[in-house]
C-alpha cells in the first residue's frame, strides 16, 4: 500500500516532470522546495475535511494549507464547534489537528494567487483522489469557494451536479453525495461514498458573505459527526 509519504514524493516528481506556475519568489523567502508539495494538516483518520482552492503565502511559510485569513477563521471556527469557546491564539488553534483534515484542489501556491488552470488541476487530481479515498478515513467535507465544490464535479451527474448548484444560498444548508474513485499504485480501483457540504470561500475579499462566514459555518458543522 503507497504510504502518504511516498505519495506526498510521487506529487513532488509530478510537479519536477514539467513546469506549471509557481510562486518561485515566496517559496525562496521561506527557504523552501517549491517543487515539494503541501499536501495537508491534520489527523488522516479523522471524520472530516475542509478542502480550498490552493496555498498562499501565508501557508507556504507556515507549512500548512488553510492557515492565513481564510483559513483562520476556519480554524477558529472549528475550535468553537469542538469547545464551545472561541479563542485566537495559535497554539490553542492547532488542537484542533486530531479532528479534521485541511487540504487543497492542489498542493502548490500559484503566482499572484491566480486560480490554477483546469490542466494543471487534472494534473494533479489523482494525486488528490489518492489523499481523499485511501489515505484520509473520513467521509465528510466542507468546500471553501466555488473553486473547491466544483473540483468535485466529475463524481455526480451533471445534472445532479447543476441542479444542487443552482439552489442560491440554500446550497450552504444542504449536502451533495457522491462517489469518489482513486487508482493506486498497482491499478486497483478504490472507491468511497462521502457527502460534500459547501460554504462560500471565507476570503475578507468576498464581501457577500465574509460577515456571514462563521455563522454558515457553525450551522454546517451542528449537521456533521466529528
Amino acid at each position: 500500500m503507497l504510504t502518504i509519504e511516498n505519495l506526498i514524493n510521487q506529487i513532488q516528481k509530478e510537479a519536477q516532470r514539467e513546469e506549471f506556475p509557481l510562486d518561485i519568489p515566496v517559496y525562496e523567502s521561506a527557504k523552501k522546495d517549491p517543487t515539494k508539495p503541501i499536501l495537508y494538516f491534520g489527523n488522516l483518520k479523522s471524520n472530516i475535511c475542509f478542502f480550498g482552492r490552493d496555498l498562499g503565502k501565508d501557508e507556504v511559510m507556515a507549512g500548512q494549507p488553510l492557515i492565513g485569513a481564510a483559513g483562520k477563521l476556519v480554524r477558529q471556527g472549528f475550535y468553537k464547534a469542538i469547545y464551545k469557546k472561541e479563542t485566537e491564539d495559535r497554539v490553542q488553534l492547532e488542537s484542533i489537528k486530531d479532528r479534521l483534515i485541511l487540504t487543497n484542489t492542489v498542493p502548490y501556491k500559484p503566482p499572484e494567487n491566480k486560480a490554477y488552470t483546469l490542466k494543471v488541476k487534472k494534473r494533479f487530481r489523482p494525486f488528490i483522489e489518492q489523499f481523499l479515498v485511501i489515505h484520509w478515513q473520513g467521509n465528510q467535507i466542507i468546500t471553501l469557494g466555488t473553486e473547491g465544490f466544483k473540483w468535485f464535479e466529475n463524481y455526480a451527474s451533471k445534472e445532479d451536479f447543476n441542479e444542487f448548484w443552482s439552489q442560491g444560498d440554500q446550497r450552504y444548508q444542504k449536502s451533495l453525495n457522491i462517489t469518489i474513485k482513486a487508482l493506486d499504485e498497482q491499478g486497483k480501483i478504490h472507491q468511497k461514498k462521502v457527502a460534500i457540504f459547501p460554504l462560500p470561500h471565507p476570503s475578507p475579499l468576498n464581501v457577500k458573505y465574509y460577515n456571514k462566514f462563521p455563522a454558515m459555518l457553525q450551522y454546517t458543522l451542528s449537521q456533521i459527526e466529528f
